[in-house]
């Protein structure tokens, strides 16, 4: 049986899972898309999102205090 207050589950665009992992990172994710992720079909695509995220951020960090140290 379903739920009626159950939301249907949303598949997101490539876009919108990159600025909502951005946005989480940085802290400034609204409650509307903290939603709408949260109800999305696939976490997996939010995991894999975060790990590359993570990696080109800390690459870049070091690139960038490597750059400056020279």
């Amino acid at each position: 049986m379903k739920n009626h207050d159950e939301k249907p589950k949303k598949k997101l665009t490539l876009t919108q899972v990159m600025f909502s992992t951005a946005a989480t990172a940085f802290g400034v994710q609204s409650s509307k898309n903290r939603e709408r992720d949260f109800s999305s079909e696939d976490p997996l695509l939010f995991i894999l999102s975060g790990i590359i995220f993570t990696l080109v951020f800390v690459l870049l960090v070091v690139g960038i205090v490597h750059l400056v140290s020279s």
